[in-house]
C-alpha cells in the first residue's frame, strides 16, 4: 500500500533508520508533513538532520523504514523523487567559477528546461535573487545573500511542489536571513511544501511545526505553542545578577528549582510543579549569600528553553 499517497501528505516518514556501520545516525524516525506546510527540523550539529533530509531527497538509501515524498517511495524510486523536489544544501549547491547565468542554464539543463519556459524561469530567478544586470558576474564574487537567493532560485527552476532546505542560512548576515525567510513564506502561501533544517531558534519559530532531533531520534514534534506547553505547570523565573554563575549555582540547589540554564547574562530557573510562589525564597537565598539581584521575574518559555529541556530529557 502506498501510504504516502493514501494519507494525502506531501511527506510521510515511517520508522526511517540509517546506519553507518555500528553508528545509528537516524533512529526509527516517523513524521508527516502536510502540503503547503513549512516544517522545521531543529537540532544541534550531528543530530541527524542532514542525514534525514538526504534520504528524503533520494541521495542516501535508508537502512530500514519507509519515506514517501509526493506519494513516491523514496527507497524504491529515488530518481522520480529527485524530479519532484527542489534541494538546497548547506553550501548553496552552486558552481562558483560559473557566472550567474551559467549556473542558471546548468541547472535548467538538468531539469530539462528549454525554450520559452527556460526564458520565463530564468527571468524569475534573476528577479527573485535581485541579480538583474549581474548575469555575467562570477558566482564566487557575489555577496552571501545573493548567492543564497541564487541557489534557491536554481532549486526552484522546475517549479517543484516540495522544497528541501538544509541549513540554508548558514554564514549569511541577519538582513539576508530575514529576506530569505520572506521568500520561504511567499512560497508556502503559493502552495509549496518546505522542509528546512536549522539550528537558529528564530527561524524555527517561523515554521508551522517543528521536529526536534536529538542523537538521531525524534525528541519532540508539534507547533511552537504545543512545544512550549511542556512548561504549562513549570514556571520559569529569569534571574538577573552581576554574578550570574554564582546565582545559577545557588538557584540550582534550591528545592523549588528543577533546573537552571544560562541565557547570556541572565539565568532561567525552571520551577517544579506547584512552586509558583518561589520568588521570595529565591530572593532571600541570594541576599543571604551576598548575591545582588538586579531583576527577578516570571517569563514565558522561549524555544531555547524548550530545546534545552528536550535535550535534558533525551
Amino acid at each position: 500500500m502506498n501510504v504516502g499517497a493514501a494519507g494525502g501528505s506531501a511527506i510521510k516518514v515511517v520508522e526511517l533508520t540509517r546506519r553507518f556501520g555500528d553508528f545509528i545516525a537516524v533512529d526509527h524516525v516517523s513524521f508527516d508533513v502536510a502540503r503547503g506546510e513549512v516544517f522545521g527540523f531543529l537540532g544541534s550539529n550531528g543530530a541527524g538532520k542532514s542525514t534525514t533530509i538526504r534520504m528524503l531527497c533520494g541521495l542516501l538509501k535508508p537502512t530500514s523504514g519507509q519515506a514517501f515524498v509526493d506519494g513516491v517511495d523514496v527507497g524504491k524510486d529515488p530518481e522520480t523523487v529527485k524530479k519532484r523536489i527542489g534541494y538546497m544544501s548547506q553550501k548553496f549547491s552552486l558552481y562558483e567559477m560559473l557566472t550567474v547565468d551559467e549556473n542558471i542554464h546548468f541547472y535548467a539543463g538538468l531539469y530539462g528546461l528549454r525554450g520559452d519556459r527556460l526564458a520565463q524561469r530564468r527571468q524569475f530567478v534573476l528577479e527573485m535573487a535581485g541579480l538583474v544586470g549581474r548575469e555575467k558576474q562570477l558566482t564566487r564574487d557575489l555577496a552571501g545573500g545573493w548567492r543564497q537567493r541564487l541557489a534557491l532560485g536554481c532549486a526552484l527552476l522546475h517549479e517543484p511542489p516540495l522544497l528541501f532546505l538544509d541549513e540554508p542560512t548558514g554564514g549569511v548576515d541577519p538582513v539576508s536571513r530575514r529576506d530569505f525567510w520572506r521568500l520561504i513564506d511567499d512560497l508556502s502561501r503559493g502552495g509549496t511544501t518546505v522542509l528546512v533544517t536549522t539550528h537558529y531558534m528564530d527561524e524555527a519559530e517561523r515554521c508551522d511545526r517543528v521536529a526536534i532531533i536529538q542523537a538521531g531520534k525524534m525528541a519532540a514534534l508539534g507547533t511552537i505553542a504545543e512545544l512550549k506547553a511542556v512548561f504549562a505547570d513549570r514556571p520559569i523565573l529569569e534571574i538577573r545578577s552581576t554574578d550570574p554563575m554564582r546565582a545559577m549555582a545557588l538557584a540550582d540547589a534550591l528545592p523549588a528549582v528543577e533546573k537552571t540554564s544560562l541565557f547570556g547574562t541572565a539565568v532561567h530557573a525552571v520551577l517544579r510543579p506547584g512552586a509558583d510562589q518561589a520568588h521570595s525564597g529565591i530572593r532571600e537565598a541570594m541576599a543571604a549569600n551576598g548575591i545582588a539581584i538586579d531583576g527577578l521575574e516570571s517569563v514565558l518559555p522561549s524555544l531555547d528553553d524548550v530545546f534545552l529541556d528536550v535535550v535534558d530529557r533525551s
